[in-house]
């Protein structure tokens, strides 16, 4: 035998690199693994690194800052299948780290991830990519990404994937990109809702729940709660909730109810199958509070439609509701309260309520939740809304005091609601006084202050109703209320400057109340309000004429205009026509000014409590229009102006009683002299020793209490007395008005005939009262040659002492007349309805106490004038 050789064993070529096996325990070292050319070597290291970052958020992090995301990103397009569903499995964890996520958007990969969706790809590819759009669609950007690279549809495909986690990461990847409208809309076009609906079937809850979800997104929209009914989607959520097992999905199925329910064919459909009643029973009869709360949440969306109130009411729903308010959830008694405000629309609700629901809703009103009080004053504010037997019912359900109390919350819903109940309950008389005994005054202050315009419009519209007697405007104006409700006629917002200026018109209805309401300058702001076209209201107009009607002077210069309610009081003066948004100033500083050859100021004062000067020689030649006075002014009480009628004859008496050495004797004197032809020198040297002596002092003499007041006319007190005496007791009133400009023309200078109108000297007249009062302001009663302007403003404010009506009305080119209304002779003794009475301007100039009838007022009084 021979002997056996061994075979030597062939070298490997030289240009071959020999199998190198590697244990790495760095994960740098796979990182950098991730750029090698070898599809096993890519494979292990990304199957490495997905199970180094599925161990917590520190690996996410270490991987983003080993740079490992970026060539990832390319394997997500690799040619071999497992690097690649490596690759995305790998994103689907990273995905979840915010940065990564950040990194992700600006790598602009979303079109690479969304290709994984394919249908030819495997299911764990649709599983970790689908992952991945959950994670990404969390934030805005990359739903718009999503959005914009087609996402859409296939994650709609995907839902019917036999796969349950690919399923729930793409249900929970469409929840996400519904938030935004555009996404709902193509999401109709794709007709997603039946893919949804069978969801709902699944047994995994976690799928039901987000299909539910966005199932309760999108019936937002009414195309969506269309494409619902019609693939009897009510009759899968019906079922839902009659399964006790299912009791997890009840709140968010009831909440795609609640929308569904705003759609008058959907609540038709729900209750022909009965469905309504289940839905009513089983929220009066659930234990859960969020079930119960949503049930309601349901009923108020529904409640919005007219119909739907109408089905509502039929299915008696406000059982439901009262017993809902009953729960120990607030919640719940918010929710069922806001349905109870829903249903108040239909009036066979409100009339239910007001038996039952309304006792109910005042308990809630004492809770101690701010927000179930909100809740329930909305609900009583709806109710007592043009209701007054609910208004009374709530009354008597001592909702009063809880209500006031409210006023005091912190929450500006919980205090508009309640102000609201308050000024519903204020309709009415009995209940306005209650309102008062509260203390409503003075807690509506706070409200006034508030800097919220909803509140401060309840709050102002609040004091317009129960501030309509003295008593409330007494207390509003003692405890404050009047400043914040000035400072809201300044408001930028319409409805507060309305309700605020409708509640200062009711405040003016007493003079101490409208003189503080001018005092904080509320009639500068009406003003200037009104001189907007923009900012003005009726209310804000009506405003300023009842204030104006409390300061009659301004009223007359600014409207040329006294109507014969507007009495005219002592302090009354005419300044003559200003312009809108000119300021009238205060009769004080007009007599402190120098005299000059403005118009002269004619004043109406009664009150001649100046004493007399006990010689010739007491005489001073300064004039009132800068000393300083005695006795009574305007500053007295409002009390006292309006106790003023038409003077006390004993009083009136009294001044030309006590010695002829006064203006008023003198005067007299000298007519008296001039109507029994008096010599022209004579006449002169009456006028020499005369002097208007009307000097106010100061009270007491040595007295610290210096109080202005304005100049004394003692001879008109004398005419107050006279016609008070003669002409007052004449029982016809058109011999009163006859009479009376026979009085007026005769102490203003006798008839003057038209044509010996321009020789009527009575400018050098006026001037010379100027000169001797060192004054522009000059006591009517010192005028004794007057004109048209003079007449008609003594007229008027002897007339209003003596209860006669008239108006006045200023002209142009210093023009002024009266204006009265008399029934016709043939209508006197007619029994029945009479005519309105007819319209006549007195004479007071050329033919003294005749009547012109007006008929066509230009043409007549271009004639009479």
């Amino acid at each position: 035998m021979g002997k056996k050789i061994k075979k030597e064993v062939e070298p490997p070529p030289k240009d071959v690199f020999d199998p190198l096996i590697i244990e790495s325990k760095k994960a740098a070292t796979v990182v950098l693994m991730l750029h090698s050319p070898e599809e096993d070597i890519l494979a292990k290291a990304c199957e490495a690194i997905y199970k180094f970052a599925l161990k917590g958020e520190e690996n996410k992090t270490t991987l983003l800052e080993l740079g490992a995301v970026e060539p990832l990103t390319k394997l997500l397009t690799h040619e071999d299948k497992i690097v690649r569903r490596n690759a995305t499995m790998i994103f689907g964890i990273l995905a979840s780290n915010n940065d990564v996520k950040k990194l992700l958007r600006e790598l602009d990969v979303m079109n690479s991830v969304i290709a994984q969706l394919a249908p030819e790809e495997e299911v764990v590819i649709h599983e970790f990519a689908s992952l991945c759009l959950a994670n990404m669609s969390a934030e805005y950007t990359g739903k718009v990404q999503i959005f914009e690279h087609g996402g859409l549809e296939p994650l709609i495909r995907l839902l019917s994937s036999p796969d349950p986690d690919v399923k729930k990461n793409s249900m929970e990847c469409i929840y996400n990109l519904v938030q935004d409208f555009q996404c709902r809309t193509t999401l109709q076009e794709l007709n997603a809702i039946p893919p949804i609906l069978d969801l709902l079937k699944s047994e995994y809850p976690v799928i039901q729940l987000l299909a539910l979800k966005t199932l309760g997104v999108i019936t937002n929209d009414k195309e969506s709660r269309t494409m619902l009914r019609d693939h009897q989607g009510l009759d899968h959520l019906i079922k839902i909730l009659e399964t006790k097992e299912l009791i997890d999905l009840h709140i968010e199925a009831l909440a795609v109810i609640a929308n569904c329910l705003e759609d008058m064919d959907t609540i038709v459909q729900i209750q022909q199958t009965g469905g309504l009643k289940k839905l009513l029973s089983f929220a009066e009869n659930s234990t859960i509070p969020d079930i119960q709360k949503n049930a309601a949440k349901a009923i108020t969306k529904a409640a919005y439609d007219p119909e739907n109130r109408k089905l509502l009411h039929e299915q008696e729903v406000e059982k439901c509701l009262v017993a809902l308010l009953g729960s120990e959830n607030d919640g719940t008694k918010i929710a069922a309260s806001q349905a109870i405000s829903a249903m108040c629309e239909n009036s066979g609700s409100k009339d239910f309520f007001n038996n039952q629901g309304i006792p109910q809703l005042i308990q809630l009103l004492k809770s101690d939740s701010e927000e179930v009080w909100e809740a329930a004053a909305l609900a009583l504010a709806n109710l007592t809304t043009c209701n007054p037997a609910n208004a009374s019912a709530a009354a008597e359900a001592d909702g009063i005091d809880p209500l006031i109390n409210i006023l005091s919350s912190k929450r500006d819903g919980a205090i508009a609601n309640a102000a609201t109940v308050l000024t519903n309950m204020a309709m009415q008389e009995p209940l306005r006084q209650n309102i008062q005994n509260h203390g409503i005054m003075h807690a509506i202050i706070s409200p006034l202050h508030s800097a919220n315009t909803v509140v401060q419009s309840k709050a102002a519209l609040t004091v317009a109703s129960t501030a309509c007697d003295v008593e409330a405007r007494t207390e509003l104006r003692n405890s404050g209320g009047l400043e914040p409700l000035v400072e809201l006629l300044h408001s930028k917002n319409d409805e507060v400057r309305k309700h605020a200026s409708w509640a200062v018109m009711v405040c003016a209805g007493d003079e101490l109340t409208a003189n503080e309401l001018c005092r904080l300058g509320a009639l500068d702001v009406l003003e200037e309000v009104n001189l907007s076209g923009s900012r003005k209201n009726k209310f804000s107009e009506a405003a300023y004429s009842k204030l104006l009607n409390n300061n009659l002077s301004l009223k007359y210069s600014q409207t040329g205009y006294l109507s014969s309610s507007n009495i005219i009081n002592d302090g009354f003066y005419d300044y003559g026509r200003i312009n809108p948004g000119t300021k009238l100033l205060p009769l004080k500083e007009l007599c402190l000014q120098e005299p000059s050859d403005l118009r002269a100021i004619l004043l109406i004062n009664s009150k001649s409590d100046v004493s007399p000067p006990s010689s010739m020689e007491d005489k001073s030649d300064t004039g009132y229009g800068r000393s300083i006075s005695s006795s009574s002014s305007l500053r007295r009480s409002s009390k006292d102006k309006s106790n003023a009628g038409f003077g006390s004859p004993t009083e009136d008496k009294s001044e030309p009683a006590s010695g002829r050495n006064t203006v008023l004797s003198k005067s007299a004197t000298k007519e008296k002299g001039g109507r029994k032809g008096r010599g022209k020198k004579e006449e002169e040297k009456v006028k020499e020793e005369e002097e208007v002596m009307a000097v106010p002092k100061f009270v007491g003499e040595g007295s610290s209490d210096k109080e202005w007041c304005p100049p004394a006319d003692p001879d008109f007190s004398m005419y107050v007395y006279e016609v008070t005496k003669s002409i007052l007791p004449i029982t016809s009133i058109k011999e009163q008005i006859e009479a009376l400009a026979k009085y007026v023309a005769e102490k203003m200078g006798g008839k003057i005939p038209k044509e010996k109108l321009p020789d009527f000297s009575w400018e050098l007249h006026i001037s010379e009262l100027k000169f001797q009062l060192k004054s522009n302001v000059i006591p009517i009663g010192h005028v004794k040659k007057g004109i048209f302007y003079h007449r008609a403003l003594l007229f008027k404010a002897l007339a209003d002492r003596i209860g006669i009506g008239c108006s006045l009305v200023r002209g142009e080119y210093g023009r002024a007349w009266n204006e009265v209304k008399l029934l016709n002779e043939s209508q006197k003794g007619v029994i029945g309805s009479l005519p309105p009475p007819e319209l006549y301007v007195v004479d007071l100039m050329f033919h003294p106490g005749g009547l012109m009838k007006l008929r066509s007022r230009e043409a007549d009084l271009y004639r009479f004038l």
